[in-house]
């Protein structure tokens, strides 16, 4: 049976349950997917897709006047060896396997961008070091799209890091062997006025585990679409998230995990701080147990830590059971402002306010920072934790 979701009084979340209903997840969008952006009508803000979204800051990403500009992005790759990094045509056969735009910009991106980047780790491979992905903005505008392919039973783990500042369209592709292991780290750590759209495609081969760390602080409006679909039995699907949104930000992460084979498992754990007027963060989490998907176990949950007045969360997690026969699903959803009790139990203990709050934001986060597994990756991100915090601060007391 589906478990309620957990919305506490004063949390501005929203959630759905349907238990052998028709596929509305499914046909949620204005459009059906396609790969031409030609099918996808020019959105206005009331789509149910878009509705969360100030289409007016993405710099013409959603109605075609984005042009890419030729410098807007500088991709380097560091890669163990083994590894086999392409820049491929338009016509390689490994692009869009693992998934179909679903919305405008995706197909924008996908109808515009000229060479992909093909990064394969052959079968049987166990990468004892991570595949590093550096994405720096340079000013410009760009579209972009990148494929990650591991061979049947092939372990890598791949960190895709994006900084600077750019107008970003994108698609990323994963695609996963039967037997294999990828986890990816995705960090977005834009300069100010950055704006990123993408959407992320998880084809998870039978007995394949996929985990997706996913950590959102820069950028003016970041946009980003996970989907987790699955090629054969027994796969598993791990979506972890944590977004820190500061004044003026909006950040949205839709998730959509559709359970297509039977007997296979997914968990997403989403995770948001917010300060600062108009600070806006937006979580949608999907999942569709389609008919055939027997034996399945699922379960998502998003949380959110409001730090000061002015900031707000749309947080709508909804889960679709088509089959009775199923192993477990539920969500939950919840958004709350800090905990005052806490903080007077560590001010009572001589532990500075500042000091006190930082600690608990840092426990808020630290199961899905431990989630990363790469020591310099999660002292950065901690580091930037207590960075936004610090600043808050200063601009209270100023």
């Amino acid at each position: 049976m589906a478990e309620a979701q957990n919305i506490p009084v004063g949390s501005t979340t929203a959630g759905s349950i349907a238990v052998a209903a028709e596929s509305t997840v499914a046909t949620r969008m204005s459009a059906p997917p396609s790969f031409d952006v030609a099918d996808f009508p020019v959105p206005h803000g009331r789509e149910e897709e878009w509705r969360f979204t100030p289409l007016e800051r993405l710099a013409g990403l959603h109605d075609g006047t984005a042009v890419a500009t030729g410098t807007g992005i500088k991709v380097d790759i560091e890669a163990p060896e083994g590894v086999t990094v392409e820049t491929v045509g338009r016509d390689d056969a490994r692009l869009g396997k693992a998934g179909t735009p679903v919305d405008r910009v995706a197909a924008q991106a996908y109808s515009s961008f000229e060479q992909a980047t093909v990064v394969t780790v052959p079968k049987e491979t166990q990468l004892a070091e991570p595949i590093r992905i550096a994405v720096h903005g340079e000013g410009g505008t760009a579209f972009g799209h990148q494929v990650v392919e591991l061979g049947a039973f092939a372990e890598a783990v791949v960190v895709i890091d994006h900084t600077g500042e750019a107008v970003l369209a994108a698609n990323v592709d994963y695609i996963l062997g039967d037997g294999a292991k990828l986890t990816v780290v995705l960090v977005q750590d834009w300069d100010d006025k950055a704006v990123h759209i993408a959407q992320h495609n998880a084809l998870v081969g039978r007995d394949a585990s996929f985990k997706s760390v996913v950590v959102t602080f820069g950028g003016d409006v970041v946009r980003l679409h996970p989907r987790v679909s699955y090629a054969g039995t027994g796969g598993e699907a791990e979506l972890f998230g944590l977004y820190f949104t500061d004044k003026g930000q909006h950040q949205e992460h839709r998730l959509l995990v559709d359970h297509n084979m039977p007997h296979c498992k997914s968990n997403a754990v989403y995770k948001g701080a917010l300060q600062g007027d108009d600070a806006h963060a937006v979580w949608i989490g999907d999942v569709l147990i389609r008919a055939v998907a027997e034996g399945t176990d699922t379960y998502e949950m998003n949380r959110n830590l409001v730090l000061t007045d002015g900031a707000r969360v749309d947080s709508v997690p909804n889960l679709e059971i088509e089959t009775g026969e199923i192993a477990g699903a539920g969500h939950a959803s919840a958004t709350g402002r800090f905990d005052d009790e806490q903080l007077f139990y560590l001010m009572s203990r001589g532990i500075p306010e500042a000091e006190a709050r930082r600690l608990v934001v840092r426990g808020f986060f630290a199961e899905l920072v431990q989630q990363i597994g790469l020591p310099d990756v999660e002292e950065r991100l901690l580091d930037k934790i207590d960075a936004e915090l610090e600043a808050s601060v200063l601009e209270a007391s100023a």
